[in-house]
């Protein structure tokens, strides 16, 4: 059935009927407020569309399907697994899950497919589905505009032979698969954040595992999140970190999002270190172990990826790439690269250190081996060992769903122009603006600012880097916020510096 314009909420067809916004089709996830943009049966035509997309592509109709923990997920999934059933899929239930639990079903069930549903770090009132056939791979645009248009057309074609089959113990197997018989050989004692969220069931006992003492911070489970919505990226959850770590005297904290794909780190001075410069302190260490290896990082990352000495020293490349976990995933298995690092707190981390999918609690399996592998370093230490640079949080100032991507085309082209004319920015000359994804405005000097359009919300994404001074990243924010402020549908940021 093709989804209906007209079903609204509290009506008799919203009962009966599909209702799906068609901007929840996003670049490599579909992400929908509930139930105010998709209803129940919505979700169930999302699912025969998935199905019907499978089979449409010559996929073996079997497929893992989580969720995770939200009061309402359990009922979202149930409708999609419908619809999944409708098409003709095998659905593989793996109960409550994180979003990397779900991938690493499809290695561990052999399933050629994944749906995973869950908000991720989106506060509560949002839902949505990720989703992927190319183990490690998710879908990315071409996958999801495809998809979109056979849900939104009603193209979901009915097959014979669904089935359903609850699979236990994926969960042990996962944690099983993250520690194998690795065990700390330095006394480690780690802040786990995960803000009542799914992490909650999974991250103190790992740390337990590999004989780390866990101070628990906000792990028991509840879909309320009472104290803030678990986003590592987010300064409130960054600073709840930094004063655990200060009352408890803890080597460090990570903390996990939502659905667990993400971590966010925290020294032992209680300092936030943001992804990108995690991954630096992380590739440094992987190539000492692995000279020679490619490293792929998002565009709103640090430039020490192709600058870091230390990095040049062990003959390491950097690559950088469109933002967005689908995106950085493919990039990483295209170059055959051994990590990928984003700055909203994904990791990609490849064989033989990982599978290539994004896994926030393999990343902290890894920090608490490279700690142990420098008995004599604090993270502190390991921070402070990277060249200086000054950088902004990732701010997003408001632009509505349906107007971003023309107000970031019209924001690209005056940023063009405004290097092509010869004009500085910050006072420093541009060296050139890479537009790959968005405008990374790069000076002279090394330093940059960013913009581009979120995947997720209706925001635009805004982040600058100086590899000089604190005065200058906040004289390139200034200027790129001049011309961001040209564009009148533009509204406030959700943090700024």
């Amino acid at each position: 059935m093709k989804p209906a314009p007209t079903v609204t909420p509290n009506t008799w067809e919203f009962l009966r009927d599909p209702m799906i916004a068609p901007t929840g089709f996003r670049e490599y996830d579909a992400r929908w407020k509930y139930p105010e943009e998709i209803n129940l049966p919505g979700m169930t035509a999302l699912g025969l569309g998935l199905g019907t997309q499978m089979i449409a592509r010559g996929i073996d109709p079997v497929i893992a399907v989580g969720n995770d923990y939200r009061d309402y997920s359990l009922t979202i999934k149930n409708a999609l697994m419908l619809g999944l059933m409708q098409a003709g899929i095998k659905v593989l239930d793996i109960g409550p899950a994180l979003s990397p639990m779900a991938y690493f079903a499809q290695f561990h069930l052999d399933a050629p497919a994944v749906a995973m549903v869950t908000a991720s770090h989106n506060p509560n009132g949002w839902t949505g589905v990720k989703m992927g056939f190319e183990r490690p791979l998710t879908h990315g645009p071409d996958e999801m505009s495809e998809l979109k248009s056979i849900v939104l057309e009603g193209r979901g074609q009915p097959r014979p032979g669904g089935g359903y089959e609850f699979v236990d113990g994926v969960r042990e197997a996962y944690l099983d698969d993250l520690v194998g018989d690795f065990r700390m050989t330095r006394p480690l004692k780690v802040v786990c954040a995960t803000g009542n969220g799914t992490a909650s069931a999974f991250a103190p006992e790992l740390f337990a595992r590999m004989g780390v003492e866990v101070v628990a911070s906000h792990n028991t489970l509840d879909y309320t999140f009472p104290h803030y919505n678990p986003n590592p990226e987010a300064m409130e959850m960054l600073h709840d970190m930094a004063d655990a770590v200060r009352a408890s005297g803890a080597d460090f904290a990570l903390g996990f999002d939502g659905d667990g794909d993400r971590c966010g780190v925290v020294d032992n001075e209680g300092e936030e270190i943001f992804a990108d410069k995690m991954g630096v302190i992380m590739a440094r260490d992987f190539a000492r172990l692995h000279p020679g290896s490619t490293f792929v990082a998002d565009v709103k990352s640090t430039g020490l990826f192709a600058s870091d000495p230390e990095l040049q020293a062990h003959g390491a490349k950097a690559d950088y790439w469109k933002t967005g976990h689908s995106h950085m995933k493919r990039r990483v298995k295209e170059l055959g690269a051994l990590a990928g690092f984003e700055k909203s707190g994904h990791y990609f981390l490849a064989e033989p250190i990982g599978r290539g999918y994004d896994c926030g609690l393999r990343v902290a399996v890894e920090i608490c081996k490279l700690m142990d592998r420098h008995p004599g370093k604090s993270m502190a230490d390991l921070r402070r060992a990277l060249p200086v640079t000054y950088s902004t949080p990732t701010m997003s100032p408001l632009c509505p769903d349906l107007e971003k991507y023309d107000v970031l085309d019209r924001l690209v082209a005056k940023l063009v122009a405004h290097h092509e004319a010869g004009k500085p920015l910050a006072g420093r000359k541009i060296a050139q603006i890479v537009t790959v994804n968005g405008a990374r405005v790069i000076l002279d000097n090394g330093s940059w600012g960013l913009v581009r359009a979120s995947s997720n919300t209706p925001n635009l994404v805004v982040v600058c880097e100086s590899s000089e001074s604190e005065a200058e990243m906040r004289a390139i924010f200034a200027d790129i916020d001049a011309v961001i402020r040209t564009e009148p549908s533009v509204g406030a940021y959700d943090q700024t510096i």
